[in-house]
């Protein structure tokens, strides 16, 4: 049986937004929680800087509490901030109320220009030094910044990294844990006509050491409702491309088989489903394989996750 009991839960999907993590983190430095060291690759003599430094003080926008980017802002007085929040703030200055105008401050953004600092998952494991201005593309990127709770159905902020998510899933979501690389569950739906809300299924599986979800859902597809599963590796891009699988569906001597790469948990349970990279099975076709009088949905996947050479 898979995970969630034997038939669906009907629940809204949910928009993780990574910038949320990153803000939260830039506000917990600024209060002092968190203290920049560097690193053992460091460079002597550079300008490395840490979370308690007065440059540091005055790169972060007193608004969003990030640190700033060009183009940076003042308002006539000097007061700063980033270009973002000058729009939030309507063009005025949230320190004395003063209009921002268009003036640019061009010798913070030099001062920025001579400047080093580790990386914002210094604390997750990543030593790295990185000049100002390439810190944020690095983060973007970086292999040891946490994942989401791929967790889909429900609004969890979860973040960490791949051990903290599976201990999450089987004591918060209750998800089924599974060990092998094959499978066979049983999907059931009472009545199949109800596809306006996310419907959907998650399955854990552990096997060549790396664990993988395997989503079952039904959703609307233009005008049509259809029935889709998929996988996802809790792991980054590259570590997905070494892995392959294959589901299978059918009955009365008839059968759909799909073959793909699983998608990294990086992209967002929307997104795989959106690109249609899974398994997708019609309704009318669903209710075939199902059988009987044809107002219930009873899908049998069968699967293998095998690793390439």
């Amino acid at each position: 049986m898979a995970g969630g009991g034997s038939s669906f839960k009907e629940v809204l999907e949910s928009h993780l937004v990574f910038s949320d993590y990153e803000i939260a983190k830039s506000k917990s430095e600024a209060n002092g929680n968190s203290t920049f060291t560097k690193s053992r690759n460091g460079l002597s003599g550079k300008n490395v800087i840490n979370s308690k430094n007065g440059v540091h003080d005055l790169l972060e926008c007193p608004v969003c509490k990030n640190l700033m980017y060009p183009p940076i802002h003042q308002c006539p007085n000097g007061h700063t901030l980033c270009s973002k929040c000058k729009v939030v703030v309507h063009n005025c200055c949230p320190t004395c109320h003063k209009d921002l105008g268009n003036i640019r401050c061009l010798a913070l953004e030099k001062v920025a220009e001579s400047l080093e600092l580790p990386c914002r998952y210094q604390s997750l494991g990543c030593q790295d030094i990185f000049q100002y201005y390439t810190k944020l593309k690095h983060e973007q990127n970086c292999r040891f910044r946490p994942y989401n709770c791929p967790y889909a159905g429900s609004e969890c902020s979860v973040m960490g990294d791949v051990p903290t998510l599976i201990s999450h899933l089987k004591n918060d979501h209750k998800v089924d844990m599974h060990d092998g690389c094959t499978f066979n569950h049983r999907y059931v739906k009472t009545n199949p006509h109800e596809v306006e809300n996310a419907t959907w299924m998650l399955t854990v599986f552990n096997c060549f050491g790396r664990h993988f979800c395997l989503h079952f859902e039904a959703f609307l597809l233009g005008t049509a409702p259809v029935y889709m599963a998929f996988l996802r590796v809790l792991g980054d891009e590259n570590e997905a491309k070494k892995f392959r699988y294959t589901l299978e569906v059918g009955a009365n001597s008839r059968k759909l088989i799909w073959q793909g790469i699983p998608r990294s948990i990086r992209d967002s349970h929307r997104k795989v489903r959106d690109s249609q990279d899974g398994l997708i099975i019609q309704r009318n076709l669903a209710l075939y394989f199902s059988g009987g009088d044809r107002q219930q949905l009873k899908l049998r996947i069968t699967g293998r996750i095998w690793k390439e050479d």
